[in-house]
């Protein structure tokens, strides 16, 4: 009996102690821990790539080139165009203070078009000149009425003065040849004789005063051109060719020279 009591009082000492050893530790605190993240996954979508920008945007889209300017173009002529008159002579060109004046035919001068002037040649006709120097050759439309300085056969615009290599040195030794004529079949034409030109107004009002007394049938005209000189034209009765060809070879001026000119 005493045995039993002695086992039972030494497990109340062993209980006892145990429950005294666990009281003398702090407790560990509970501490909450995130859950791990998620693996990454192995068919990550890539990053969008912006998209590259347009050299141009859509609102500057550049429009058509306008047509080119049909007044300002060569004249064209059929494959099979002959010669109807050839002359050689020297050619010159004119620019300002001629450019954007109202020329022989009406029309107003563009020294850019390719065009020219000639004394005798139908206005509106076409002639093909040859720079025999160069070998250059151009078409132009007859427009005006000129050069009137002696030994120039015509006087070319500027833009085919440098199509034709006449630009720069101011005159050349050209072969024009009349391809397309501008005359009215069966017209005979009209036809003047100028004067000029001179640079005092005072002798050339003397030298029409002259002319008016010597030709009573023909209307003698002063005017001043451009470039500042003074100019006479007289037109014969009835702008008769042989009348005006007459006049021109029987009539002499200290200053100028005589021309005959076609006017139509």
């Amino acid at each position: 009996m005493r045995s039993r009591f002695s086992i039972a009082v030494l497990l109340i000492v062993l209980i006892a102690a145990v429950f005294l050893s666990g009281c003398g530790h702090p407790k560990q605190p509970h501490v909450s821990v995130p859950p791990p993240p998620p693996p990454e996954s192995k068919t990550e979508a890539p990053a969008a790539v912006p998209s590259p920008k347009t050299s141009t945007p859509a609102e500057a889209t550049p429009t058509a080139k306008p047509e080119a300017d049909t007044d300002l173009a060569e004249p064209v002529i059929p494959a099979d165009a002959k010669p109807i008159e050839t002359q050689t002579g020297l050619a010159s060109w004119y620019g300002p203070p001629y450019h954007n004046r109202r020329g022989s035919n009406g029309e107003v001068y563009n020294m850019h078009a390719m065009t020219a002037a000639h004394r005798t040649f139908p206005l509106g006709s076409v002639a093909r000149v040859t720079n025999i120097k160069t070998g250059s050759i151009a078409l132009v439309r007859i427009t005006d009425r000129g050069p009137f300085i002696p030994g120039r056969i015509l006087d070319l615009s500027l833009a085919a003065a440098r199509r034709l290599d006449v630009w720069q040195p101011g005159v050349a030794q050209v072969k024009v040849e009349l391809m397309e004529s501008g005359a009215v079949p069966g017209v005979l034409g009209k036809w003047a004789v100028q004067i000029g030109g001179m640079p005092q107004e005072r002798e050339a009002k003397k030298l029409a005063d002259h002319l008016t007394r010597r030709y009573r049938t023909a209307n003698v005209l002063r005017f001043k051109s451009p470039a500042g000189d003074w100019w006479i034209r007289i037109r014969v009765l009835d702008d008769d060719r042989d009348r005006a060809q007459k006049l021109a070879a029987e009539t002499a001026t200290p200053e100028g020279a005589v021309f005959l000119v076609r006017l139509d």
